[in-house]
């Protein structure tokens, strides 16, 4: 796994960043039985702003090879920073988000051997840093990277289903990364797919661990993770899942379980961190529930948000990890700021004040004879998606439907997604895909980016980066 575990050290695992639904909870009055004042929390966050500053390099960068501080952008932007408006010193040509950008274009990352996270992960801090996940650059289509490991024989999963965390932020990446003008591009079909497998893994205890147990009893019956199941919590809620909803409020009651009275902290199986803590605050965040509320209010009048600002120093603005540590750790502070600032995990971007910085930064177009992607999304009305990233090397800056379908029936990733189309060429109506004809009312409609449905047809213009839904409808 390439995302980093909050509270485990000793693994590589885990994604994490907020979403802006979760950016209105820490704003509101806090009831008056909590420790900590909205003054408290809004100073405690100021003050990890500031020590996540110190995190950048000379370069310009918070992200490299291995793991890394990239998560940083997702705490800047629950906490209103712009990646734009952070560089080293006076330097503004060595922005956050500009070099991160630059890493996130080469050709060679994330590595030889990429693994779904790599580019959840990506997708997330892309989104809170301002740049368009899918139009990063003219080779780097992050939300089709994600599509290429959906799993055709396990619907719902990204990577492979014994690794359960990949399709949990991968529901967190696609439902969160949403286009500049804020509207979800992926299909909703898409993402109730993967809660329903989401659903299927919930443990007995109400909670999640990051291995996959749907279907298997014994695994159903262990016990789940703090960590793990704030992250899940927050997937689900952010593809659509209301916080009323049996499995959020098994979650949450999984969580409050778990809670620490003289503290305010979660009792993770590593004993209460702040990591753990803020991913479970982060989870509740995003589902819209308070963690200062009466739920998350212990018997001593603590709560999570107590815990974590009792985790910061008293110089630097730091977090420790553990209660027994005497520094910072950098990814523990990255965390913690972006639970205290309400964050679930991916922020809309704030716009930039640095002169002449703007909100978002995208590639517009294809270069002629250069090979994109595209997230393509089939659906035939039966529930089977087909999933996948195709492959296209335009001659101009745009590129159509019929080119996509054409692509997509040869080179698609996974293989599958289109194996017949009708016509086969030419600029008409399309009138039967996958063997499923158009008949009377019903027939195939396309959607781009989200947009309105429309007649497919193949001379529908695409553009680079867009995300290409096509589905049998009346």
């Amino acid at each position: 796994m390439s995302v980093r575990t909050p509270a485990r050290k000793s693994r590589t695992a885990a994604l994490a960043l907020p979403l802006a639904a979760g950016a209105l909870l820490f704003t509101a009055a806090v009831p008056a039985g909590a420790t900590s004042t909205a003054a408290q929390i809004t100073a405690s966050t100021d003050a990890g702003v500031a020590y996540l500053k110190t995190l950048q390099a000379a370069d310009g960068s918070y992200a490299g090879s291995g793991l890394s501080n990239e998560w940083a952008f997702s705490a800047f932007a629950a906490a209103g920073t712009a990646a734009a408006d952070v560089f080293p010193g006076t330097d503004t040509s060595k922005d956050a988000r500009t070099v991160y950008r630059a890493l996130l274009a080469t050709a060679a990352w994330p590595s030889g051997s990429p693994v779904v996270t790599d580019y959840e992960r990506g997708t997330l801090n892309a989104y809170a840093a301002g740049i368009d996940p899918a139009r990063v650059g003219t080779g780097r289509n992050l939300i089709a990277d994600i599509a290429s490991y959906w799993q055709t024989s396990s619907p719902g999963y990204f990577g492979p289903p014994a690794n359960f965390n990949g399709t949990v932020f991968g529901l967190l990446a696609l439902a969160g990364a949403k286009t500049q003008s804020g509207v979800q591009r992926v299909p909703q079909a898409l993402l109730d797919t993967s809660v329903a497998a989401v659903r299927a893994n919930e443990h007995d205890d109400g909670g999640w661990n990051y291995s996959q147990a749907a279907g298997d009893p014994t695994q159903l019956a262990t016990a789940s993770d703090i960590d793990m199941t704030g992250a899940t919590l927050a997937s689900l809620c952010s593809a659509g899942v209301p916080a009323s909803d049996p499995a959020v409020v098994a979650g949450k009651n999984f969580l409050k379980g778990k809670l620490t009275s003289a503290t305010g902290g979660f009792d993770s199986m590593f004993g209460a961190n702040t990591d753990s803590n803020a991913w479970a605050a982060s989870g509740l965040n995003a589902c819209g529930i308070n963690a200062q509320g009466t739920d998350f209010t212990t018997t001593a009048r603590k709560t999570p948000v107590d815990f974590l600002i009792a985790q910061q120093l008293a110089s630097g603005g730091g977090f420790r990890y553990l209660p027994t540590d005497t520094g910072p750790s950098a990814y523990s502070s990255i965390d913690a700021v972006r639970a205290l600032a309400g964050g679930g995990f991916t922020a809309t971007p704030p716009a930039p004040v640095t002169a002449g910085a703007p909100t978002w930064v995208a590639t517009t177009g294809f270069t002629s004879g250069a090979t994109s992607t595209l997230a393509l999304v089939v659906d035939d009305g039966t529930g089977a998606l087909k999933v996948c990233s195709v492959p296209v090397t335009p001659t101009g800056s745009t590129t159509t439907l019929g080119a996509v379908l054409d692509a997509a029936a040869t080179s698609a990733a996974p293989a599958g997604c289109v194996t017949s189309a009708t016509p086969s060429s030419g600029t008409g109506t399309v009138t039967g895909l996958n063997g499923t004809a158009n008949s009377g009312t019903t027939t195939w409609k396309s959607s781009i980016d989200g947009a309105a449905a429309a007649t497919a047809s193949r001379g529908t213009t695409v553009h680079l980066g867009d995300t290409v839904y096509l589905h049998y409808s009346s």
